[in-house]
């Protein structure tokens, strides 16, 4: 990846959940077009609407973040993890079963999925001046959680949920006027 690529938030597709209880759009995911079986890394935004089971992935890690809502009850291989703190990231893995149940309403969160062995991610919150600084062979995905973020020396602006993919080698500073989730990714090698 040469250059910052801007994805807009207008511009994703809703996909509906087979069990019917929410809708996911695809950030990201690596490599490109890959589906739900092969990705090396996926970052969607899901809206949930209702309580119910968590479609497994086996050999995947989880990173959810509640952005908007009440919260959730993860019911995690039979352990409860109440998310009822805004843009705190829970990690969970996703071959493991696990159940949803809304704290009081609907919710959106944003979902970091990573397949094990081949690449790993950090999840945070941030505000403010976050340098982006891919490690060798991974990327950076920057999210705006708030309307506001400008991507330093650029006219490039994000709204809410647009976001800012970055590679090794395109380092760039996002300034902040609200939150952001900032993702790093890593490839591991064998």
């Amino acid at each position: 990846m040469t250059a910052a690529r801007v994805l807009r938030a207008a511009d994703r597709t809703a996909t509906p959940w087979k069990n019917g209880g929410g809708v996911t759009r695809e950030i990201a995911a690596h490599p490109e077009g890959a589906p739900l079986d092969d990705f090396d890394w996926r970052v969607s935004l899901a809206e949930v609407t209702e309580d119910g089971p968590f479609s497994p992935f086996p050999g995947v890690d989880r990173t959810l973040t509640v952005v908007e809502g009440a919260g959730m009850d993860l019911l995690v291989d039979g352990e409860h993890h109440i998310l009822d703190e805004p843009y705190w990231p829970h990690d969970f893995p996703g071959d493991t079963e696990t159940r949803g149940g809304l704290l009081g309403g609907p919710v959106v969160n944003v979902n970091v999925m990573c397949r094990r062995g081949r690449t790993s991610a950090a999840v945070a919150v941030v505000r403010g001046t976050v340098r982006l600084a891919a490690p060798p062979g991974g990327a950076v995905l920057a999210i705006a959680l708030e309307d506001g973020a400008v991507l330093d020396g650029t006219d490039t602006r994000l709204g809410r949920y647009d976001a800012l993919l970055t590679g090794e080698g395109t380092p760039g500073v996002l300034r902040t006027h609200g939150w952001a989730l900032l993702v790093t990714l890593a490839g591991r090698r064998p």
